[in-house]
């Protein structure tokens, strides 16, 4: 075993600590945010698509986003906006898990050649191989949390609206009432509601058409079932009773569908439960059938 074989490992840790941490390295706010923050404004929200790029991780997912001219498909842009990643932050993800994906197996190889003198078959495929996989893997890990990101969407427009009836019993009108409420978090159902409100008051317009638009574009219906009851303010009609209204009917609605989940695990727990209890029957009635082939 040479010095090499020795100093390879070590050096292969080093770097894979060195990207760890720059990996989940903490990002740094934008001075506009920050100004913003301090002079009591609400930062401005920035859409998916056209994301600034803040880090190395962005650079080189626009790299790869301007480069392959990638457009997404309607369901991956909705994805990402729900879980509030951006386009170029994804493929960067892409890249990297495809990077490591590919170098992994180059560099078991080297090590067991240093080390041992043997060479794996064909460590040159595999990579291939490995690479194609961590490509596809965030894709992959997205849509398997797409059903937990449409829970905390819900779950943040209930919350919306608990804060818009609020600020409407506060004597603050329907557009006042909504630009108030989604000045209160950065969740990215939030930070979107902010979008479609700061667009509509830029062309001096009543914001409803827009939340429905956007209801619209995240799968969301109860952001356009809102834009509707915001309506009755136009109107005339007393807003604040059919706000609470319609928060109670989502939040049973709401409610049932969590009660439907929970039954649905409940019953496949109890198929799991059930295999032990026959395997532990069957130690009981194995001896006695065998008693009786063998004696008959």
């Amino acid at each position: 075993m040479t010095a090499l074989s020795l100093i390879l490992p070590g050096v292969v840790l080093a770097l894979g600590a060195v990207f760890l941490v720059a990996a989940f390295r903490p990002q740094h706010a934008r001075l506009g945010d920050a100004l913003a923050v301090l002079s009591d404004v609400a930062p401005a929200s920035v859409s998916t698509g056209e994301a600034a790029p803040s880090g190395g991780l962005d650079r080189l997912g626009e790299w790869w986003v301007r480069s392959r001219r990638v457009v997404a498909p309607v369901d991956l842009e909705r994805q990402l906006r729900l879980r509030g990643r951006s386009l170029t932050r994804h493929y960067a993800y892409k890249l990297l898990c495809g990077a490591a994906g590919f170098v992994l197996p180059l560099v078991t190889g080297l090590v067991l050649w240093l080390g041992l003198g043997e060479a794996p078959l064909m460590p040159f495929v595999l990579s291939l191989a490995l690479a194609i996989v961590g490509f596809v893997v965030p894709d992959l890990m997205l849509r398997g949390a797409s059903a937990e990101a449409n829970e905390d969407a819900t779950e943040a427009l209930l919350a919306f609206f608990d804060l818009v009836t609020l600020e409407r019993l506060a004597n603050q009108s329907g557009t006042q009432a909504l630009h108030a409420a989604a000045a209160l978090s950065d969740v990215p159902v939030f930070a979107d509601i902010r979008g479609a409100l700061e667009r509509a008051r830029l062309q001096q317009r009543a914001p409803y058409n827009d939340l429905k638009e956007l209801g619209r574009e995240l799968d969301l219906p109860a952001l356009r079932d809102l834009a509707d009851v915001m309506r009755l303010d136009e109107s005339g009609a007393s807003l604040s009773t059919a706000l609470r209204a319609r928060v109670k009917e989502l939040r049973d609605g709401h409610l049932t569908a969590m009660k439907m989940a929970a039954s649905d695990v409940s019953e496949r727990m109890t198929m799991w439960m059930v295999i032990p209890s026959l395997v532990f029957g069957l130690f009981f009635l194995v001896p006695p059938l065998l008693t009786l082939v063998s004696s008959g």
